[in-house]
């Protein structure tokens, strides 16, 4: 008979807080929305900037990609939910101290116009592509001849979009290692390196290529910075939130982190892009996909890390 002394019932499953309900769902989500918002913000940019001959895969053919990312995102959302039939009375209100609300009422926005976007583009895939209806082409012609103020539309809400997916985090103040202002930049950072590596990836204009590599670089650094920010944020705080950063500085997420995201997913790229914006010849694609695969761990390991991460009592 194995006998077993009992001194507190601490040792039982899910007395303390405990948070696990979020599975792959959301960080695919996160990660395909904050791609959707850095290639639409490239897009407008240029467009706004009149370069769009100059940058024609970010303003033309790289945003065919959001409408997909953007549902699909959705989609995963939708999977997640645990009542989803109730899913639309988000849309009965709008609760600005809401991070789930401007997140639903951005991608009611931000979605139907990256499919206008790509309607508006869809010539530089299918070159004889042909609107039947006469109703249609004048709804093309009333977005072409408006493209400007579409752009900043696309531009103010990809921002919102793109710093929503960490913030959608950090709203969580139970979770303490979600529990800092750092994720939201830090997210809009990532899903703007993204959209560029898209873009890098997809582009067969060099000077296109060369100018998004130099601007990814620049992201990445601030990336990285926002990163050391945040642990030193972590380490001169609380001990709960000592204890959140330790998960990453010797815990389980150690070797995860560091390695997928800061060292596959930034370090190498940011070589990889410096050496051949130096003229060594390099394989174009492993560098923005080093970048894709990065960005997409990072929500995963902050997701999975945060649920982890709690208040002691």
């Amino acid at each position: 008979m194995k006998e077993e002394l009992i001194t507190s019932g601490r040792m039982n499953p899910y007395i303390d807080p405990h948070l696990n309900i979020w599975h792959w769902q959301i960080p695919l989500y996160l990660f395909l929305g904050g791609l959707a918002a850095g290639i639409l913000f490239f897009a407008a940019l240029y467009t706004i900037q009149g370069k769009a001959d100059k940058y024609p895969t970010a303003v033309k053919i790289a945003p065919l990609i959001t409408p997909f990312a953007l549902v699909l995102g959705l989609i995963a959302l939708f999977l997640d939910l645990k009542h989803k039939l109730y899913f639309w009375q988000l849309y009965t209100t709008l609760r600005l101290e809401s991070p789930m609300s401007w997140g639903a009422w951005t991608l009611m926005v931000v979605t139907p116009l990256s499919f206008v976007w790509s309607a508006l583009n869809i010539r530089q895939i299918f070159p004889n592509w042909d609107w039947r209806y006469s109703w249609v082409k004048n709804i093309e012609a009333f977005f072409r001849k408006n493209i400007i103020t579409l752009s900043w539309i696309l531009l103010i809400f990809s921002l919102i979009l793109g710093v929503y997916t960490g913030i959608l985090f950090s709203a969580f103040n139970a979770r303490p290692l979600w529990n800092t202002s750092i994720l939201g930049p830090l997210f809009l950072a990532s899903g703007l390196s993204a959209g560029a590596a898209a873009i890098v990836l997809i582009s067969k204009n060099h000077f296109e290529r060369k100018q998004m590599a130099k601007i990814d670089l620049i992201i990445i650094g601030v990336e990285l910075f926002l990163i050391i920010h945040m642990f030193m944020g972590f380490l001169a705080s609380t001990q709960v939130q000592i204890d959140a950063a330790s998960l990453f500085l010797g815990g389980p997420y150690t070797t995860p982190f560091w390695l997928f995201v800061v060292t596959l997913g930034m370090v190498v790229p940011a070589v990889l892009e410096i050496l051949e914006l130096n003229g060594y010849r390099m394989p174009r694609w492993l560098a923005p996909v080093l970048i894709l695969f990065g960005s997409l761990m990072l929500r995963f390991i902050i997701a999975y890390a945060g649920q982890e991460s709690r208040w002691l009592y």
